[in-house]
């Protein structure tokens, strides 16, 4: 695997701009269920912005503890991280870009491959829908 090719997750592919996660959640977004897993998504421009922006949520409500809450943001970091190239490269060919937000919908935890294979389902979805 040459570095280019280098599956990785740098910051500036994570989502924090407040105006766009408002966007986001308030209107012109769509979205895909694959229990556990929900995704929410939006065409976005601006020069300055990558291909795909991720935003990761995992309610207080479905699991108290911090620790609970943390590993499923690292299962679903992680699985996006080793399939985001399912999304990335019809975006490219077609000169568009979006914001992804992954909502956790389940009050139990599951295992990773689980959580992967709902993931890259709901990245071939998202990618048949944009392009």
């Amino acid at each position: 695997m040459t570095e280019s090719q280098k599956p990785t997750l740098p910051k500036v592919e994570r989502l924090n701009s407040r105006i766009l996660i408002e966007k986001l959640f308030t209107g012109g977004s769509k979205s895909l269920p694959a229990f556990p897993l929900r995704i929410v998504y939006m065409p976005v421009e601006g020069e300055t912005l990558p291909i795909a922006t991720i935003l990761i949520s995992v309610p207080k409500k479905r699991f108290k503890r911090a620790v609970k809450r943390n590993r499923v943001k690292r299962q679903i970091r992680e699985a996006y991280r080793k399939h985001k190239q399912i999304l990335i490269d019809p975006l490219k060919n077609s000169n568009k870009k979006v914001a992804l937000a992954f909502i956790w919908l389940d009050n139990e935890l599951h295992d990773s491959a689980e959580v992967e294979a709902k993931v890259v389902k709901l990245l071939q979805l998202t990618a048949e829908r944009l392009v």
